[in-house]
């Protein structure tokens, strides 16, 4: 989808801004991660289930032994609102080394997109040319106009978190939609099709591969819950609807999502051992802000 395309290109050109420095404080090993990610790997299974307990005590607010559901989500927030606010810094001081009040569109579109026209037109970077700048600027600047409030043509930190983050702020929620869209739509004929709803989610590495069976569910996922008046379509009021039905809660799915998993005795709450036994789904889960917290030292 859109967001990834849009982040992944911000995370690569930030890092070539940052070539030949030698603090990479605000590189891509600030944005990503890579060199805590690598101790990560390093740690072996018992030193990594040690720190998911550790961070599972800090969930449990009331210190019984055990997560209720409310705890669980309280903390998810938490680690969402950080690994926000944490990626947004890191992209704003490379944009705004001089920490002026405010980025300008100019700034922004010098920055990033003469650096990846530069790296992608010498071949440093495979991934960059298949991306379409003009597509790419053009919805930037949908968006950055958005996120403007005042209409000065210069983002705040505030604005430029919107702009960044858009999924989180519900001003914003119209553009987004559009631009998953404008993705989905790829005749351009002002509907989504079931082949290009499949498309978007498989597409077969050879000619003859069989499909998968997930396929087909989600083939029947599309007539039966998405496509609400039969005619074989999604509507943009249909995609709404998909993509963000009114009252939900994002936190709250994954929450629950972590305690079906979790919750062998489904007595809704998580002892620290259930926990473990689903290392895999709960270090990579919001909880540790995607592995993140389980390399951080100031989180055990």
């Amino acid at each position: 989808m859109w967001t990834s395309l849009r982040t992944l290109l911000l995370l690569i050109i930030a890092a070539k801004i940052t070539i030949g420095e030698h603090n990479s404080q605000y590189g891509l090993d600030a944005l990503l991660g890579p060199e805590e990610a690598r101790k990560f790997d390093n740690y072996s299974p018992e030193e990594s289930k040690k720190r998911l307990g550790r961070i599972v005590d800090r969930i449990d607010e009331d210190n019984n032994g055990y997560l209720t559901l409310v705890e669980l989500k309280n903390w998810i927030t938490y680690t969402s609102r950080q690994y926000i606010e944490n990626e947004v810094d890191r992209l704003w001081r490379r944009l705004n080394p001089n920490n002026h009040t405010g980025i300008t569109w100019k700034r922004y579109e010098d920055t990033i997109y003469r650096y990846a026209t530069d790296f992608g037109s010498n071949g440093l970077d495979p991934l960059l040319p298949v991306i379409s700048y003009k597509s790419l600027i053009n919805r930037d600047r949908r968006r950055w106009a958005v996120a403007d409030n005042d209409l000065d043509d210069s983002l705040t930190l505030e604005e430029f978190s919107a702009f960044l983050h858009s999924e989180d702020h519900p001003r914003m929620r119209d553009v987004v939609l559009k631009e998953m869209y404008d993705d989905l739509d790829l005749d351009n004929n002002g509907k989504i099709s079931l082949d290009e709803y499949i498309v978007d989610l498989y597409q077969p590495s050879e000619p003859d591969e069989k499909e998968p069976d997930w396929v087909s569910r989600e083939r029947k996922v599309f007539a039966k819950f998405l496509d609400h008046n039969g005619d074989g379509y999604l509507s943009e009021a249909e995609v709404r609807h998909w993509i963000a039905p009114e009252g939900f809660d994002s936190t709250e799915k994954e929450a629950k999502h972590l305690f079906f998993e979790a919750d062998v005795n489904q007595d809704e709450q998580l002892t620290k051992t259930e926990i473990l036994d689903k290392y895999d789904i709960f270090a990579g889960s919001q909880v540790t802000g995607y592995g993140e917290a389980l390399t951080r030292r100031d989180e055990l």
